[in-house]
């Protein structure tokens, strides 16, 4: 059995869809509705979802905390499926790079800051342990 194979088997009801993603019930259901996962069901009409489904709704969740509704999302997801595979990993590459660079620049706004109102009573001044996440 091939690993395509494997990732698309119905495996998974969404109670443990819920606790990999960290979405309710309510939102995957809105998701399949609005066409935006397709999960197998049992014959008693019960979703079981695939690695590659809990890899969408992963997918769509990071999506909507970068600000996309859902029809970007559609949008995105479509324009994904229509791309091959070497377009997408430049485009992943690309965009985890513009990630770290939106981090750094929040980060020297936020040091800017801290040197500006260091000696100011009632700010308290960042601790080492936050800043370590933007250092490896």
């Amino acid at each position: 059995m091939n690993d395509d194979i494997r990732r698309n088997m119905a495996l998974f009801p969404i109670g443990i869809v819920m606790q990999l993603t960290e979405l309710t019930a309510r939102q995957v259901r809105y998701y399949e509705q609005q066409e935006l996962i397709s999960p197998a069901r049992t014959k008693g009409n019960q979703r079981l979802f695939s690695f590659n489904d809990v890899d969408r709704l992963l997918e769509i969740k990071s999506l909507l905390e970068k600000g996309l509704n859902i029809a970007g999302i559609k949008q995105v997801l479509e324009l994904r499926n229509n791309m091959p595979a070497e377009q997408q990993t430049i485009m992943d590459e690309r965009s985890e790079e513009a990630r770290r660079e939106m981090s750094e620049r929040e980060l020297r706004e936020i040091l800017k800051q801290q040197i500006v109102h260091a000696n100011r009573p009632g700010q308290t001044p960042l601790i080492r342990g936050e800043l370590s996440r933007f250092f490896h």
